[in-house]
């Protein structure tokens, strides 16, 4: 069978939440996110926040709290602006399109957006002839495993400010990014520099689970009906609550982040030592070596992985990603076969 470096939701969830979800089964519990355990995970997620007036609502995933957002914060004339390699333009099947409105993307080696890059996007004429910027949407970390740095979200924060745009975080992998050994950003400035951010569990350590959290006052009221008028409303909220609850509980998501991270770093290190380059710098737990399509096709065979895009010279980036389980054994296995299958092709 083949072991997947493909994403990083193949294996189920950490038995902190499996043992918790059994202990519990039978407890009766308010639904809708009203049940202790919902409420326990909000006080958790306020507290690394250092903003007790955020307002957070656990939904099942990313493209699902990428939607319910723009589309309750995008008035119909309005836009997104992303980079060209963000997840909202490239993997939800047209999903904010489908809410009526516009993606604007900008092209970027890092997969990161800076106010530079943003500003010719909001240069439009003739007015009222065009859709209006309204949002900023970045991820952190990127498609591309890049993170951002606290200068460059602060620079990105008063530029919003400045233009009347809303910054936008899709946090699916945020707490990889905070893990990051490069990383200089906590959740408490996360929560300060954006309007609305998520925090995800799905791709760390948890069944199911996105964290949405609207750090601005004044987009926060009636956002609850528009949850539940895209079916986004759980009545066993419960399920919701309590990963977050367990994953929060002594800093358990950061260290399963941190091992993640751990896993790619010992991959890109060693890959560097071979003489290998990669597309992107290698910061969290989504890597993008450049290999010989000849021995991408060998590895193929012992392994999951993606290619990201073909390169010159008979060669390709590849995507490997590492999860908050990955044993590094696997890793130690995969870099073995690496070495031997290049001395052979050498």
């Amino acid at each position: 069978m083949l072991y997947s470096f493909t994403n990083d939701y193949s294996e189920g969830c950490h038995p902190n939440i499996l043992q918790r979800l059994t202990e519990t089964n039978f407890t009766q519990q308010a639904g809708y996110g009203n049940d202790q355990f919902t409420l326990e995970a909000v006080a958790a997620i306020k507290t690394l926040c250092q903003k007790p007036e955020v307002e957070v609502h656990l939904v099942a995933g990313g493209t699902l709290a990428n939607l319910i957002i723009l589309g309750a914060f995008l008035k119909s004339y309005e836009s997104v602006i992303a980079a060209e390699t963000g997840h909202i333009n490239n993997h939800e099947a047209g999903a904010i399109e489908a809410t009526g409105h516009k993606i604007e993307t900008v092209p970027t080696p890092d997969g990161k957006l800076t106010p530079a890059t943003i500003q010719p996007l909001l240069n439009k004429f003739p007015e009222f002839h065009t859709v209006k910027p309204r949002i900023v949407y970045i991820s952190n970390s990127t498609e591309i495993g890049t993170i951002y740095t606290k200068q460059e979200l602060t620079d990105l924060s008063t530029f919003c400010k400045q233009n009347n745009l809303l910054l936008f975080m899709d946090g699916a992998r945020l707490a990889m990014a905070l893990s990051a050994p490069t990383n200089d950003v906590s959740l408490a400035d996360v929560a300060s520099l954006t309007d609305i951010f998520y925090l995800g569990a799905t791709k760390c350590g948890g069944l199911i689970g996105e964290a949405i959290i609207i750090t601005d006052p004044s987009l926060q009221k009636d956002f609850k009906y528009y949850i539940k008028q895209r079916g986004a409303l759980m009545a066993k909220g419960r399920l919701f609550g309590m990963q977050f609850a367990e994953l929060l509980r002594h800093n358990l998501m950061f260290e399963l982040a941190a091992h993640a991270n751990q896993m790619a770093q010992k991959i890109a290190t060693q890959l560097q030592e071979l003489g290998f380059t990669f597309l992107t710098p290698a910061q969290s737990n989504q890597i993008f070596p450049i290999l010989p399509d000849t021995l991408i096709a060998e590895l193929s065979k012992n392994y999951g992985f993606f290619v990201w895009k073909k390169m010159p010279e008979n060669k390709s980036a590849v995507r490997l990603i590492t999860s908050w389980a990955t044993p590094e054994e696997k890793v130690d296995q995969f870099l073995q076969e690496v070495k031997v299958l290049s001395e052979k092709q050498n």
